[in-house]
């Protein structure tokens, strides 16, 4: 922990880079670990996977949303100790941008302005046919497959399914983060999925830190790595110090 602030307070534009196991002290559960989703068992025989397909979307529209709404929207979650911390850093010009794998929209309930959310958000969804869009509260309180009170067209959520191309204006947001940074942090991702894991190739500054429960295939290169809880670990970080480092860069 000491080596960790004392590279957030040396660094002058940090930018994290983070996953599902940002939000389970949220109570969101990830993916991978043993009681992750994909671990959850098979729904109606199907794995995860292939539920959250694009191809299985518009073949299979009714078993998706029962799918998704049993197993992706927590409404209700709000945002923890690494959530509040990221937005304090970004308050004091310290964190420069947040690229997230996760489509929870904690990172924007916490304040955080400069999030690029790779895999889009749950709290966005729009017709498919007129282009309308509506709210997560909207779609919760809908039954079936919603469709469109305008034109009778269904409802997607903005969310990038398998099958699937990121978002062009968002990926090169991403990339152009991570590609100025001096320190990126990564935390609560395995770095399993593509293309999102392959965006660290992109990195070139000095310091390059872990947080994750598991061992990922980016520890080998990293300054440091912490295998722990992301929200009790980065909660624990101070922001004193890097406030006074930023006004002093900007000149204050």
């Amino acid at each position: 922990m000491k080596t960790l602030q004392e590279i957030i307070d040396r660094s002058k534009r940090v930018v994290f880079f983070g996953g599902a196991g940002v939000s389970t002290e949220s109570g969101i559960p990830d993916f991978r670990s043993a009681g992750g989703l994909y671990k959850s068992g098979d729904f109606a025989g199907l794995s995860p996977e292939t539920i959250l397909s694009d191809t299985f979307f518009y073949r299979h529209t009714d078993l998706f949303y029962q799918y998704y709404r049993k197993h992706l929207l927590y409404p209700d979650a709000k945002p923890n100790a690494a959530h509040i911390k990221l937005f304090e850093l970004e308050r004091i010009g310290k964190l420069r941008g947040i690229v997230t794998q996760n489509i929870d929209g904690l990172h924007r309930a916490a304040g955080n302005k400069l999030v690029y959310e790779l895999h889009g958000t749950v709290y966005e969804n729009e017709c498919l046919d007129c282009g309308q869009s509506y709210s997560l509260q909207w779609l919760m309180e809908t039954e079936g497959v919603p469709r469109c009170p305008k034109c009778g067209g269904i409802i997607k959520p903005k969310v990038v399914l398998y099958g699937e191309g990121l978002d062009p204006y968002v990926m090169r947001g991403a990339i152009r983060e991570i590609a100025s940074c001096d320190t990126l942090i990564v935390a609560g991702t395995s770095l399993m999925v593509q293309p999102a894991a392959s965006f660290l190739s992109y990195f070139q500054g000095q310091e390059l830190v872990i947080i994750n429960r598991d061992p990922t295939p980016a520890d080998a290169e990293a300054t440091l790595v912490l295998h722990a809880p992301v929200a009790q670990t980065l909660g624990a970080i101070s922001v004193e110090g890097g406030s006074k480092n930023a006004h002093q860069d900007s000149g204050a």
